[in-house]
């Protein structure tokens, strides 16, 4: 009866070796300044006409996600590096980097709802100035959610620090 349990076989014997990600983010701002990093898989980008909506993500999300599933290929593994200063992709693999996005670029992120494993964020191409929607698929539901609050908590770290250098002037 404990084999075929699988509660007890997972819980009980404990088989569990992953760490469990903090509650609480505010005790997070030193390492946040140093770059929290996150292994995904990068499932691709569209062009999209709005800087922020939840509507517009969910439809953005859809056609990504949409695109990926068509495709026969592997995604490509990332290491996404969040801090105050932005967002920088580096390939899991070679460890090359792949882009580097500032946080003043980015206008919004999220995780969607009905593709709870999808992390997405909306930030405007260096390039060519067009709002691009890149998309991300992580293991698990919650860390989607906690790159999205990491990357919150990033947006208010760089206003204040922000404020503080205009507040001497």
């Amino acid at each position: 009866a404990v084999l075929r349990s699988p509660r007890l076989a997972r819980h009980g014997l404990g088989l569990r070796r992953r760490r469990k990600l903090p509650e609480s983010w505010a005790d997070m701002q030193e390492p946040l300044l140093e770059g929290m990093c996150f292994t995904l898989k990068y499932l691709g980008m569209t062009l999209v006409e709005k800087p922020k909506g939840e509507d517009m993500a969910a439809a953005a999300i859809r056609r990504i996600v949409a695109t990926a599933r068509v495709g026969a290929r592997k995604f490509q593994k990332v290491i996404l590096t969040v801090s105050p200063r932005g967002i920088s992709l580096q390939d899991a693999d070679t460890k090359e980097m792949v882009e580097n996005i500032s946080i003043y670029r980015i206008s919004y992120c999220t995780t969607d709802k009905l593709q709870n494993k999808v992390f997405a964020y909306v930030a405007q191409s260096q390039e060519s100035g067009a709002l691009e929607c890149h998309a991300f698929l992580s293991p698990k539901k919650k860390i989607a959610q906690a790159v999205t609050l990491t990357v919150a908590q990033a947006f208010q770290m760089a206003l204040d620090l922000w404020e503080a250098t205009h507040a001497g002037r």
